[in-house]
């Protein structure tokens, strides 16, 4: 049942896959309230702040991006950029103009088709990166599971504001254990668990209603029994949602902030806004690798849209008081896990967060985090099963090793850090592939009067200009030489001119050189280039037309 569900093709409307959309949508608000207030107080921002880049992230951003399954919102990573601007203008308008210029020059990045950047990343670093983000959100929900909820939700990094760690928060938090909160996150674990399981799939109740939202309201009634009849099971109020609540109409718009453009002679603004352009945007695209990958229907999200989405989300979220915004994997794959189809759960999921701020704030400040983290617990558990990690290493090193160094990157650094460690082995393992593998040689000893063939490869870059330098060199003089490159399609023009000069060489000290291949090759390539020209400007063609249907639906 579950299998066909994923095969089955969605349909083209808005809202033509409500019955999937709707209930993941739900799912993903009750995700994303905690972690929008929690990344606005770990930037030290007002908490209201994450509510609004929530918002325009879900509506301004899903209506525009052409990401069928990915949801923005504000980010960790960017957390400690926003406190140090913060801090350093002494002033949250003239950072909010930051924001907006920063979607500016993200929206100039759309246009400048830089969104091909997010296709050079390896596969391997990639699901290093889901998997170690679904590791990390397990380890960093214990904490709140236990009723310790001193970090705030959000918080991905491995160094923490109260000056311990992720793994020494484990021994800080059997210190405030809450009973209560172990309580209702075994119980709302239990719910979703049955709720996944194939015979409640088959029930048509578990396509409108979601195993979490259940956990949820579980657990908000579960506090409430333990306040009537068993006080010291109940959950102090700090353990709960703690939305801001405007008593009046004039309070409501007392919660937002409009940017300082009084400050835009400012050059610090420009360069705040520069970086959080360009963290925001490669956070974006890895985000959207990842979200493509996990898409049970494998489709491809035009990446430069998307930045161009982000630019405008951004603008908006600045001018209203909201904070940068980027797609996000924890919400994105919160909305694959609970059957989103298109972007309609995203736009959804943004109109909840506006109501629920506006209309019903204090029914949201009745859940426990320790339910929420429940829900947590198996979107990271679905991110890293430990199947993936299996799967890795029977793939070989140069796969397992970028994987597991961007898990462990993540794990003891951050999001950025560990990509980039990853990103750093598999670089390593490609320029060792290419170092080992230029030519063919055999390896019997010559005797004089032999022919020495060396069979160039297919590929053949400047970094395989040293062994193959080193390897022209051991050969003696007034030797027979063969170097072949009929099978070459390109050599770069570094080996290309050693070649030449060792042929100058062999000249001098008596050794027989022939060449062959190297001119019908040249004659290939010229080909090849000219085939790779009208390939290209057939997909861009192609991407093109995809896009205008797309604006069009």
């Amino acid at each position: 049942m579950e299998n066909n569900i994923h095969l089955e093709q969605p349909k083209t409307g808005f809202f033509s896959n409500l019955k999937n959309d709707l209930p993941a949508s739900i799912v993903v608000f009750l995700v994303a309230t905690p972690l929008c207030l929690g990344i606005a107080l770990a930037s030290g921002a007002p908490l209201f702040s994450g509510i609004i880049a929530g918002i325009i992230g879900g509506i301004v951003v899903g209506m525009v991006s052409g990401s069928p399954l990915g949801v923005s919102g504000p980010a960790a990573g960017l957390a400690v950029i926003v406190l140090n601007a913060i801090a350093a203008f002494g002033s949250y308008q003239t950072f909010l103009l930051a924001v907006v210029l920063a979607g500016i020059f993200q929206l100039a990045l759309g246009y400048l088709r830089a969104g091909v950047i997010g296709y050079y990343f390896p596969s391997s670093v990639i699901k290093g990166m889901l998997s170690g983000i679904g590791l990390i959100i397990i380890l960093k929900q214990i904490p709140h599971a236990f009723g310790y909820d001193e970090v705030p939700e959000g918080n991905l990094e491995f160094a923490q504001a109260d000056a311990q760690n992720t793994f020494s928060e484990f021994t800080n938090m059997l210190n405030y254990v809450q009973p209560g909160a172990i309580i209702i996150t075994l119980i709302s674990l239990a719910i979703m668990i049955f709720w996944d399981r194939p015979f409640m799939k088959k029930l048509k109740i578990s396509q409108w209603v979601q195993g979490p939202l259940v956990a949820v309201v579980s657990g908000i009634l579960l506090n409430l029994l333990f306040n009537a009849v068993a006080p010291s099971l109940a959950i102090d109020p700090k353990h709960l949602v703690q939305l801001p609540v405007a008593d009046s109409w004039e309070g409501v718009l007392g919660l937002f902030t409009y940017p300082d453009f009084s400050q835009l002679g400012n050059m610090a603004v420009y360069t705040t806004a520069l970086t959080i352009a360009v963290v925001a945007s490669l956070e974006t695209l890895l985000c959207v690798e990842a979200t493509d990958k996990l898409d049970p229907q494998k489709r491809v999200t035009p990446t430069n849209r998307e930045l161009k989405a982000q630019g405008i989300g951004n603008i908006f979220s600045g001018l209203v008081g909201g904070l940068p915004i980027t797609q996000v994997i924890v919400r994105s794959s919160a909305n694959i896990q609970s059957g989103g189809r298109t972007k309609a759960s995203a736009v959804l999921h943004g109109v909840f967060l506006l109501i629920a701020a506006l209309a019903i704030p204090t029914v949201l400040n009745m859940i426990p985090l320790a339910c929420l983290a429940a829900i947590l617990f198996v979107v990271g558990y679905k991110l890293a099963k430990p199947a993936l990690f299996k799967a890795m290493y029977r793939q070989g090193w140069y796969q397992f090793a970028p994987f597991v160094v961007t898990v462990l990157g993540i794990l003891f650094s951050d999001l950025l850090i560990g990509i980039g460690l990853g990103m750093g082995v598999a670089i390593f393992f490609i320029l060792l592939n290419n170092y080992r593998n230029p030519y063919f040689l055999a390896d019997e000893p010559h005797k004089p009067g032999d022919l020495i063939q060396i069979k160039l490869s297919e590929e053949v870059t400047f970094l395989n200009r040293a062994s193959i330098m080193r390897t022209l060199d051991e050969i003696p003089p007034h030797a027979k030489v063969e170097i072949d490159a009929s099978r070459s399609v390109s050599i770069d023009y570094d080996v290309y001119e050693l070649i030449k000069n060792y042929e100058e060489k062999a000249r001098m000290n008596g050794t027989e050189l022939k060449l062959k291949g190297f001119s019908s090759m040249k004659q290939e390539n010229d080909s090849v280039r000219r085939i790779k020209r009208v390939i290209r400007r057939e997909q861009r063609l192609a991407n093109e037309l995809e896009l205008t249907e797309q604006q069009a639906n």
